[in-house]
């Protein structure tokens, strides 16, 4: 008897899910919303409650959530009912989640969260069940299929739980505005934390590669060889007017023959620069933005004398650190 192979039965498993998912995005529509506002308008925190793989998945969401501004807790249901109510405050707003929303610890805690006061929120395969009756606002997560061949075992049921608690997680972020720095944060500790703490004052070198307008060709080379960054900042006197970069170089040379070519003839008056008290993140962002390699670091914003320069290679280094 012939069996399929492995790699082809998950490749069926994930246009299953994909295509019950797809169908599950279309169901989304202005009462997703309203979750979302009320949970960014909340007072107190959001609670999520769940058992077995759906409060895995509840302890998921509480996690992303709280890492990313809303402030939210996960209480396993079965818990609740034996004093972990007591962790429910009366401007919170509580979540369960329950694929069949029938479940005995599902419905048996609903009577006390109502005699709470709180407000609730169903996430739920079955917007007919007792759970989604009893609850202010309902987000479905029902599929028709699992991916499991029997049909028991929750696959594509609990993706579905996932991607509904990925798509909250993202849309309160935008709502709160939250940032890289906001991130680093709440994650200060960690390979991520490090990264996005590290400011480009810790990794710049403050060795500038620095010739006057008036230097000649040879010069300007031996400058920019010297210092292993593929550049050198132009001065007039004390005051930085441009900026000559390896292709500056190039295209000078190929173009002139002499080698009296001062650097006020070859530089770009423009360059980048960023503060010293920036992020490394911000510093790849802007690098990124304008093709660039290496950025000039002032003392702050409003200051402009130059006190070092940033690279990617710096950047690229530190994070070759953490990864190692």
């Amino acid at each position: 008897m012939s069996r399929k192979p492995y790699f082809e039965r998950a490749k069926e498993v994930f246009a299953l899910e994909i295509k019950e998912l797809q169908k599950l995005s279309d169901t989304l529509d202005e009462h997703f919303n309203k979750v979302v506002e009320e949970i960014y308008a909340c007072e107190g925190k959001l609670v999520i409650m769940g058992i077995g793989k759906t409060g895995i998945i509840g302890h998921k969401m509480a996690a992303s959530l709280a890492s990313t501004g809303t402030p939210a807790i996960f209480i396993n249901v079965a818990e609740a009912m034996h004093g972990d109510l007591g962790m429910v405050g009366k401007n919170d707003i509580v979540m369960l989640v329950s694929n069949s929303g029938s479940t005995n610890e599902i419905v048996n805690v609903i009577a006390p969260l109502r005699n709470m006061g709180v407000k609730l929120i169903a996430m739920t395969g079955n917007v007919t069940s007792r759970l989604a009756k009893e609850s202010d606002w309902v987000l479905p997560i029902h599929i028709d299929n699992e991916a499991c061949p029997l049909g028991l075992a929750p696959t594509t049921s609990t993706t579905a739980t996932t991607l509904m608690g990925d798509a909250l997680v993202v849309c309160l972020m935008e709502k709160r505005h939250f940032k890289e720095d906001n991130f680093a944060i709440y994650h200060p500790g960690g390979a991520l934390g490090e990264h996005l703490t590290a400011y480009v004052k810790n990794k710049m070198t403050i060795n500038v590669p620095k010739v006057s307008v008036n230097s000649y060709l040879k010069e300007i080379v031996r400058e920019i060889s010297d210092k292993h960054l593929g550049m050198t900042m132009v001065f007039d006197g004390d005051t930085c007017v441009g900026i000559i970069t390896d292709g500056d170089l190039r295209r000078a040379i190929e173009k002139n023959d002499s080698l009296q070519i001062t650097a006020q003839q070859i530089m770009t008056p423009s360059y980048k620069s960023i503060s010293q008290d920036a992020l490394l993140s911000d510093a790849l962002a802007m690098m990124d933005q304008y093709d660039i390699t290496t950025l000039a670091v002032t003392q702050n914003k409003q200051l402009k004398e130059i006190i070092g320069i940033i690279s990617i290679h710096h950047i690229i280094d530190f994070q070759k650190e953490k990864q190692g």
